[in-house]
């Protein structure tokens, strides 16, 4: 079951039975496989994205990054990965999707950040 003891006993208390506690478990890992495979048709095919990323000596607000690949994987709510730009990657440790246009990354080492990439930079 995905979800910790104290989250298992907070549930009973509310009024789940073991059976409704293992079917939210479950639904929950669904819609973390659905969100990875969503932003992975999200990237899919693009060349370039857009985001708000903070880039050291940069004078934009936006920055352009052509991308290379994204590969996502799950295990039970975590959403990992790695995300690969033109000569360089970065870690991805959670996302969801915004808009058609629009998702949000929580990045690991070297950036540290949640990151918006879109299609459309004025959608920043």
């Amino acid at each position: 079951m995905h979800f910790d003891q104290r989250t298992q006993q907070a549930l009973r208390e509310a009024g789940l039975s073991t059976e409704e506690i293992g079917a939210a478990s479950e639904r929950v890992v669904e819609a973390t496989a659905e969100t990875a495979e969503a932003i992975e048709d999200f990237f899919d095919g693009l060349d370039t994205v857009h985001s708000d990323m903070d880039i050291a000596h940069s004078a934009s607000d936006v920055v352009e990054h052509d991308v290379e690949y994204v590969d996502l994987y799950t295990h039970a709510d975590d959403l990992r990965g790695y995300l690969k730009f033109d000569g360089w990657g970065v870690y991805v440790e959670g996302g969801r999707i915004l808009t058609d246009e629009t998702v949000e990354l929580s990045l690991g080492p070297t950036v540290h950040d949640r990151v918006r990439f879109t299609t459309d930079p004025d959608a920043l």
